[in-house]
């Protein structure tokens, strides 16, 4: 079992920044894909961003491309997704979430454990 605990949300204005980390426990996800994921209320879970298990292959959505960076540190177990210039448009829970392969996919279904959300709300 893999335990996922994301942090560093919060509330800010448009054009700051944040940093999300993914505390991973319980077993070591170096081998595995890691993807953030975002959801408002009413609407469906999106893709945002991936990493491959060594962080040689990223994914992003075109809506957060150029603004938002994944990266992780496997002798920490944990992976971080910097935000830049927010937007409006960016508020939500964001969960990370690990699937037992080493690469990347977009969808949520083929992710096996998820966090608890951690809400990012940018106020214009």
């Amino acid at each position: 079992q893999v335990q996922l605990v994301e942090s560093g949300g919060g509330w800010v204005q448009a054009g700051a920044s944040l940093r999300l980390s993914c505390a991973a426990s319980g077993r070591i996800i170096s081998g595995y894909a890691v993807g953030w994921f975002r959801q408002v209320p009413g609407k469906e879970r999106e893709f945002v961003v991936a990493i491959s298990d060594n962080g040689g292959s990223t994914s992003y959505s075109d809506s957060v491309k150029g603004r938002f960076a994944i990266s992780r540190d496997n002798a920490k177990n944990t992976v971080y997704l910097q935000m830049n210039n927010l937007k409006p448009e960016d508020t939500a829970v964001y969960y990370c979430a690990c699937r037992t392969y080493a690469n990347i996919r977009t969808s949520q279904l083929a992710y096996d454990y998820w966090g608890q959300g951690t809400q990012v709300t940018v106020s214009s």
